[in-house]
């Protein structure tokens, strides 16, 4: 559904994304996982269309982006990370200028309208202007925009920052119902629990490269299954391992304050660059 070729780009002698390959499959939810800078949300801008590449090509549902811009923005609905609404209008209004946009038909329109203020909860606020509706509610809306011309594929570009546990979860539903309902997503993080929890597959990216690829149990299994956390001169150390046994033999040689625990991509992310994730 999307593949990428040499995807790469530039400002001025800073390069973002780094010579980027990456196919991702219809029905995936794929996850590009990796610390702020690292390159995620340019990727995404440049496979919405937002920003050129300097060299590379990306095609979306067999139209390339930079090409076919009429057939690839048919394709896509796009959720970015900061809030773009207009806060002047109500939640109804808001999907109902985002289908006019797309030259839906009236009926159509006013049905889909319908079915996305269910899908997303906001049925009961839908005449609402949207300056008053919390940060969640917010969020739900704009998935619900991007969802108003049914795309093929969605583009979450960290859609939950902002948002506390709970609220956080009740977004991981609807990315799930969306990806049963058939839509391919393309998410990017830096939350662990959200890439764990949500994605079939995650790319780890790092200073503009694609650094790991997998699903998040091949990457953790890569490194070792089990990891053993002790402290070392006041500071905590980790050392992985890739079977409980190993894991309990090595702690059990060290001193009381061991804990061993199942590894997480935030251990993948310290084995391959160094680094935490937030760092």
């Amino acid at each position: 559904m999307i593949e990428i070729k040499g995807l790469t780009k530039d400002y001025g002698r800073i390069r973002a994304v780094d010579d980027l390959h990456l196919r991702i499959e219809q029905g995936e939810i794929f996850g590009l996982l990796g610390p702020n800078g690292a390159g995620k949300t340019t990727t995404v801008r440049m496979l919405t269309m937002l920003a050129r590449p300097t060299a590379g090509e990306a095609y979306i549902a067999g139209c390339e982006v930079q090409r076919d811009l009429a057939r690839v923005r048919q394709e896509i609905g796009v959720v970015p990370q900061h809030m773009n609404l207009d806060q002047e209008l109500t939640a109804r209004e808001n999907l109902e200028l985002h289908g006019r946009l797309y030259k839906m038909p009236a009926a159509e329109r006013r049905k889909r309208v319908e079915e996305l203020l269910f899908f997303v909860d906001l049925q009961e606020r839908e005449g609402e202007l949207v300056s008053r509706f919390s940060g969640g509610m917010k969020r739900r809306l704009m998935i619900a925009r991007a969802l108003m011309h049914r795309p093929r594929v969605l583009f979450l570009d960290e859609p939950t920052v902002g948002l506390d546990p709970q609220t956080r979860r009740r977004m991981w539903d609807l990315v799930r119902q969306m990806n049963r309902d058939g839509v391919t997503v393309l998410l990017t993080t830096h939350y662990i629990e959200e890439a764990e929890a949500l994605c079939h597959r995650v790319g780890i990216m790092d200073r503009g490269r694609l650094i790991a690829l997998g699903s998040p149990v091949e990457l953790k299994e890569r490194v070792g299954r089990f990891a053993v956390e002790s402290l070392n001169g006041g500071q905590t150390t980790h050392t992985l391992f890739g079977t409980r046994e190993e894991a309990l033999a090595f702690a059990g040689r060290l001193d009381d304050g061991v804990v061993i625990r199942e590894t997480s991509l935030e251990d993948v992310f310290v084995q391959l660059t160094g680094r935490r994730v937030g760092g």
